[in-house]
């Protein structure tokens, strides 16, 4: 649990993945810069601060309203009754029960009490700490004899007095508040099975609408962004198993997300809050509106995954089956799964990757959608796992979830089927050019369908139009969260494939293909790509902007001089069989060269700045060599690494290449001009096993090596990657 605590903090902070990384950064940066940013991170509304712990240096009010719109006190009772008893009485008199209840409650009473600590100000409600001390098997009608034997037993210890008498605890407990119940401070601290346990069995204590959220941070910012992220995450799980098991539909789910992270809390006690800053998106995470609903009608359920060699693959089950057991618990899928290159179903054995051995296939609920040209069928994305809740070390999915935000270019060839001498043979759908009118107009009901069904899919499409490849066609994507992006790209090519096929046609996302009987007719044609564009995002804001020479911020720029620098290595991700490299070609717009240019697409990575962002400030860049062979997923993740390497470094940007390549000459740097470079590049250096996963990066490799070594022996194989891709 450290470690992932470690990862979580340093993810946030943007720097090395260690203590030391942590400590080092916390230095530099300094206490309020800190936390700002796990406070903002963390999207808390209010800080109610329970002043029943002592530290020699302590921050005020006021301080804390800094990095909250809301802040306040929670008087812990048990630290009142000690101060109450560590006074002396008037006249030197003994405590007695009556006297001390006499106190004790006036003192309550009397609001706001002001406690000797910095945090004077007003109290919004009591805490007891009695599961702490003493368990929670409170005992309600506690005798007043037991009491007085708890209080002598108290006062005959040392002071500062405290209190750990169980009859005494419960007596000052009935004495004291309405009760409700809060979730904190071990929920970092257990296995994510521990939490999830500890939850369930919490709302199985008591009801929701007794159930209030706190972080239950203390001393160290840190302990406020993880306690609300690891809540978020479980109380997601808990409550759609709930659903699942039909104890709640989705309404009700989500409501109850509500009340335990926000409206419990401000019904009980009275904070004056706007609706808006506990209900909407920034501040909770509810679970999507099409999650795990039984929609009448549906028959069949699609898991999809992609593999390491970026095929798309999927399992069926009935849809009776996935309601009863699938979502909740996945279906089974050998290891060597994920071992498998693009020529084989077989797995490469330097993967590592063997038939001995299974994880889950655990669907994603709220990637579910109904399929729009298939009607009683749906599909979801699965994650790959150990077993629920647990995520397996070569899961795609798992490797992306970080904080960029992405958008692709979709670039795919049509292909027609015709007969020649008594044999099938696939050729472009057409010959026109670049944006040709013709070219949309005779491919128009087909991309009327697809926009359409990409719609019904909740995938945001910014424009459509002919590319400059025969029977080339490019649908661009919305811009989003790296994860979701991903996945949105992932159910793109599965559509665009599907309504195709429904016109008799063939949509392929191969780069490239040399033999003459398939559609790429020369080396000077354009291959396809799917080029991405990245950026960087912290509470909705877009952080890539900056005031520097290029119009980016210091991380921006450190970012992407990251990227360009491993950008070799990357091939190995987004150009992952020899085939891409016939794409990357000069004068292709492709990107073959190593360097970064201001709105230049000859370039392999280039800085944009899209209308309605201010003259000169880029707002995100491009890669220009990902192609539809690419897992979307673990490209990101390399993307991703390398520009966290960048961070780390303080990599900086060369000089703009914002002028035609081939008037450089020599002085431009190749890129990789074979899937063998590249491999090698990624060999030289280990520093993607960090965030991608050592195993994973190890089946990578392996699997590229068998593409080189079987393409190499065997050259009439590339014509069967338009059926794969």
């Amino acid at each position: 649990m450290r470690q992932r605590n470690l990862k979580d903090i340093a993810e946030l902070y943007g720097c090395e993945n260690s203590l030391r990384g942590i400590e080092e950064f916390r230095r530099v940066n300094g206490l309020e810069a800190i936390s700002s940013t796990c406070f903002k991170a963390a999207k808390i509304s209010a800080i109610l601060i329970d002043d029943g712990v002592n530290f020699d240096k302590e921050h005020d009010i006021e301080w804390h309203k800094a990095f909250s719109p809301f802040v306040g006190r929670i008087l812990r009772i048990e630290r009142l009754a000690e101060t109450i008893l560590d006074e002396e009485l008037p006249g030197g008199t003994s405590w007695t029960l009556d006297k001390f209840t006499e106190i004790f409650v006036g003192k309550l009473k009397s609001y706001p009490w002001l406690l000797c600590s910095p945090f004077a100000g007003e109290i919004f409600g009591l805490k007891t700490i009695a599961a702490y001390r003493s368990g929670l098997e409170i005992n309600p009608n506690v005798s007043k004899i037991d009491a007085e034997e708890g209080l002598t037993e108290t006062l005959l210890a040392s002071k500062p007095i405290r209190i750990e008498n169980k009859n005494f605890i419960d007596f000052i407990f009935t004495q004291s508040l309405e009760v409700y119940l809060d979730f904190g401070l071990a929920l970092p601290k257990l296995s994510v099975h521990g939490m999830i346990s500890s939850i369930k069995e919490l709302l199985e204590l008591a009801p929701i609408n007794k159930v209030m959220f706190s972080t239950d941070g203390y001393a160290f910012p840190e302990t406020y962004y993880l306690g609300a992220q690891k809540s978020r995450e479980v109380i997601f799980s808990v409550l759609r198993d709930a659903c699942i098991d039909g104890d709640l539909d989705i309404h009700e789910a989500v409501q109850a997300a509500k009340d335990i992270f926000a409206e419990n809390s401000i019904r009980f006690y009275k904070l004056k809050l706007p609706v808006k800053s506990f209900g909407s998106a920034n501040t909770i995470s509810a679970t999507p509106t099409n999650t795990n609903v039984a929609v009448s009608g549906i028959r069949l359920v699609r898991i999809l995954w992609v593999d390491a060699s970026g095929q798309q693959r999927c399992r069926v089950v009935p849809s009776a089956r996935f309601q009863e057991t699938v979502q909740r618990n996945g279906v089974g899928l050998a290891f060597a799964a994920m071992g498998m290159p693009s020529f084989t179903d077989g797995t490469v054995e330097e993967s590592k990757l063997t038939a001995t051995g299974e994880m889950r296939l655990v669907p994603d609920l709220s990637t579910r959608k109904i399929i729009p040209w298939e009607t009683q069928e749906e599909m979801v994305l699965a994650d790959m796992c150990l077993k629920p809740g647990e995520p397996w070390e070569y899961c795609p999915r798992e490797a992306l979830r970080r904080v960029m935000n992405a958008g692709f270019e979709n670039e795919f060839f049509l292909l027609k089927s015709v007969l020649r001498e008594g044999k099938e043979e696939w050729v472009p759908f057409d010959f026109t050019p670049y944006s040709s009118t013709s070219s949309y107009d005779a491919a128009s009901p087909i991309f009327q369908e697809i926009v359409a069904a990409l719609d019904s899919l909740n995938i945001p499409v910014e424009q459509v139009h002919a590319e400059s490849g025969k029977g080339q066609f490019e649908v661009v994507l919305g811009y989003g969260p790296c994860t979701l992006s991903a996945d949105n790209l992932i159910f793109a090519r599965e559509t665009i494939r599907a309504i195709a096929r429904k016109h008799g046609l063939l949509a392929t996302f191969v780069p490239n293909a040399t033999h003459s009987n398939c559609f790429r007719y020369s080396m000077e044609d354009i291959g396809s790509g799917a080029h991405v564009h990245v950026s960087l995002f912290r509470d909705g804001k877009n952080v890539f902007m900056g005031s520097s020479q290029y119009g980016m911020s210091k991380a921006g720029e450190e970012f992407m001089a990251g990227v360009l620098y491993h950008l070799p290595r990357i091939l190995a991700f987004i150009a992952p069989i020899p085939n891409s490299y016939d794409r990357l070609q000069p004068h292709t717009w492709s990107g073959p060269y190593q360097c970064w240019g201001r709105e230049n697409k000859e370039v392999a990575v280039r800085a944009a700045s899209p209308p309605g962002f201010p003259d000169g400030l880029v707002s995100n860049f491009e890669i220009r060599s990902f192609d539809g062979c690419a897992n979307p997923h673990i490209g990101l993740a390399a993307i991703l690494a390398a520009g966290i390497d960048g961070l780390r470094k303080h990599l900086s940007l060369p000089e703009p290449v914002d002028t035609d390549t081939s008037t450089f000459g020599q002085e431009l740097k190749r890129l990789p001009e074979s899937l063998s470079e590249s491999l090698a590049a990624l060999n030289e250096d280990n520093f993607m096993g960090d965030l991608i996963g050592e195993k994973l990066l190890v089946a990578i490799k392996a699997i590229r090596k068998a593409e080189i070594d079987f393409y190499s022996n065997h050259k009439d194989a590339y014509k069967q990657l338009i059926y794969r891709y």
